[in-house]
């Protein structure tokens, strides 16, 4: 099965349109793991096999492993929700949801299955 493939610039362009005042990228380190992260496989196997899953892959790691100054929970919202819909998924979500999920993500709480299970109800 085939997935979208992100890169460093794609999540460059969500941070500068998707944050308020453009805030600074304070570590690279970050966003190259997110790109490495979604993709990760073993032995050829996606270890994340769904646009969900990748999806909440990268929502987790950007929430808990800030990459910005600031906004990083609406960044990493921004990343999923952008990952879902570049995916080809019909995403419909309310604000109240995207952010009970960045709470519950960065309360260390919610493991990707957890993040994912809720990803599948943003979309219809």
């Amino acid at each position: 099965m085939s997935s979208l493939r992100i890169d460093l610039a794609w999540l460059l362009m969500l941070a500068e349109r998707m944050t308020p005042g453009d805030p600074q990228v304070t570590d690279w380190g970050a966003l190259v793991a997110a790109v490495a992260r979604h993709q990760a496989e073993i032995f050829d196997v996606p270890v994340y096999d769904s646009p969900h899953a990748r999806a909440a892959a990268l929502l987790q790691l950007l929430v808990n492993v800030p990459a910005l100054e600031r906004s990083n929970a609406l960044f990493a919202s921004a990343v999923a929700y952008a990952y879902l819909v570049a995916s080809g998924l019909k995403v419909a979500t309310s604000p109240e949801q995207v952010r009970d999920l960045a709470r519950l993500v960065k309360s260390g709480e919610a493991s990707v299955q957890d993040i994912t299970h809720e990803l599948r109800q943003w979309t219809v």
